[in-house]
């Protein structure tokens, strides 16, 4: 690739150019992660996404609501709504990873994912953001040129390097993602004790078998958060040196992916592990192209014979983002201009975000003014990458749902209705049905969000009582066993924190919002 690239000019270039190949890996991978994220998400349509869940449309709008913001998930509290919009999403995520009509996949896919994080934004985490931001910048990649329906009929590329505006914002998107991540790590934990880690380890809502191994090793928990902090610092300057670009590369996507694999093993954090090693497919140099393309040649010559046909679909004009015939050298300038300034202006404008996001890069105050933050949160370019940042939280604990039944017996909602047991369970992290909830459970603590409370305890009443097997309650009681975590290896005492309380209603209160609902 390197040899293809000289002058000065060219040289400036080498970091920014990929293969096209690796594009497709991309496109393919970026699907894949979106079916398993609406997968993940339609267990949960009535209580994420309904009225009848934890939070209704009127609530999302008084309290978590912009005027920039769009959501087609917005329009109905149905969960019969939502549940076309999962399946809709998952139909373009299908074509997105085939290939097929790719740019408006990409477009339809993006939008769609907009949509449902706008929806409900108190169960979302940085791998959202990472997300939306691979589809947003696929939209200007060619990531369906090669391995996709849409070029089984085009001749081959003459070349597989690639490099455009888009090119570029996909590099710096990965570099910014690593770089705010430790800037915003200013907390002495992460920059003078190296303790970090070892609090992280200590919050039982993530913590998984590895980092139970690794937990009782103090010097080794220092080393490693040392080590995390200045690789996300000072890692993400090798994808901008130009001398030995596949070789950087290879360091990069080698470092990242072993990184991401111990959070994996150590942290519940969710789909954010595998987005994060998503995003770096892109970054594939060619030599690792060619060997993968050498392994899977066998299997794609059985696949060769396979004749099915997807059906044409002619689309209406207006519709129509890709090519339906060659435009002259003179739109083709046009067309080619207008995207890379919007992709230009856009980055620009990304990068501006971010500077603004990391207080130690804004000493004397806010870079972005208000009126300015609008085409962040309408293209939803808008991101936050503070992992454990600035410091570790430590606030740590479990929930007991303490419910009282008719014949005056306390059991625990959240252990199916267990006899109420003040312990801590063996795995906090078991408690919660997927990475969702537990954000979810996250954000329910803070006195910020004292608003969300009432909604979830009522929501719990009312599905205990749907099942004519439960006893029914007269009381429930949302409690927070509260541990801090502490220096040291120290144990805090848990402290009972009551956190909301309600009755159930009356039945008939409860079918006239059923009847709302629907």
């Amino acid at each position: 690739m390197e040899e293809n690239y000289t002058g000065f000019w060219g040289v400036l270039r080498r970091p920014f150019v990929l293969d096209l190949r690796a594009l497709a890996l991309l496109r393919v991978a970026t699907a894949a992660v979106v079916l398993l994220d609406l997968a993940i998400r339609s267990t949960d349509l009535e209580a994420h996404y309904a009225n009848m869940g934890v939070l209704p449309l009127a609530v999302l709008h008084d309290h978590v609501w912009s005027a920039y913001q769009f959501s087609l998930h917005a329009a109905s509290g149905l969960w019969q709504a939502q549940a076309g919009l999962f399946l809709l999403a998952a139909g373009l995520a299908v074509l997105l990873l085939l290939g097929y009509h790719t740019r408006l996949a990409t477009v339809a896919s993006w939008v769609l994912l907009v949509s449902v994080q706008n929806r409900n934004p108190l169960i979302g985490q940085g791998g959202d953001d990472l997300l939306r931001m691979l589809l947003f910048w696929g939209m200007f990649l060619p990531w369906g040129r090669v391995w996709s329906w849409d070029a089984r009929d085009r001749p081959a590329p003459a070349r597989l390097d690639y490099f455009s505006a888009a090119t570029v914002a996909y590099v710096v998107q990965i570099a910014l993602l690593y770089w705010c991540t430790a800037l915003l790590k200013n907390g002495p934990e992460w920059t003078r004790t190296g303790t970090a880690l070892y609090y992280a380890f200590s919050l039982d809502q993530l913590l998984l078998p590895g980092g139970r191994l690794l937990y009782p090793h103090p010097d080794l928990l220092r080393g490693l958060t040392f080590a995390t902090y200045y690789m996300e610092l000072l890692l993400p300057f090798a994808l901008f040196l130009p001398v030995g670009v596949k070789w950087w590369r290879l360091m990069v996507v080698g470092v990242l992916f072993g990184f991401h694999l111990g959070i994996s093993v150590t942290l519940y954090v969710g789909l954010f592990f595998i987005i994060n090693m998503v995003s770096l497919l892109g970054l594939l140099p060619p030599t690792a192209l060619d060997w993968l393309t050498g392994r899977a040649a066998p299997h794609v010559a059985r696949a060769a014979g396979w004749r099915a046909r997807l059906p044409a679909w002619p689309l209406p004009w207006r519709l129509r983002l890709e090519r339906t015939r060659e435009p002259s050298a003179g739109s083709r300038r046009v067309l080619r201009a207008v995207r890379e300034t919007f992709v230009a202006l856009t980055l620009a404008y990304v990068c501006w975000w971010n500077l603004d996001d990391v207080a130690v890069l804004r000493p004397t105050g806010r870079l972005m003014v208000a009126p300015a933050r609008w085409f962040g949160l309408l293209f939803r370019v808008d991101q936050h990458w503070g992992m454990f940042a600035p410091v570790v939280f430590k606030d740590d604990g479990w929930y007991l749902f303490d419910a009282t039944t008719a014949d005056n017996r306390h059991i625990d909602l959240n252990r199916a209705g267990a006899p109420i047991v003040h312990t801590k369970p063996a795995a906090v992290v078991s408690l919660f049905k997927n990475d969702r909830w537990r954000k979810y459970s996250e954000n329910y603590l803070f006195v910020s969000n004292a608003w969300m409370r009432p909604y979830y305890c009522n929501y719990l009443l009312r599905i205990w009582h749907e099942n004519p097997a439960h006893a029914p309650l007269t009381h429930l009681s949302i409690v927070y066993m509260k541990e801090v975590s502490l220096p040291d290896y120290r144990v805090a005492k848990p402290v009972r924190e009551v956190l909301c309380e309600c009755e159930p209603e009356p039945a008939s209160t409860q079918d006239d919002a059923k009847v709302l609902d629907e």
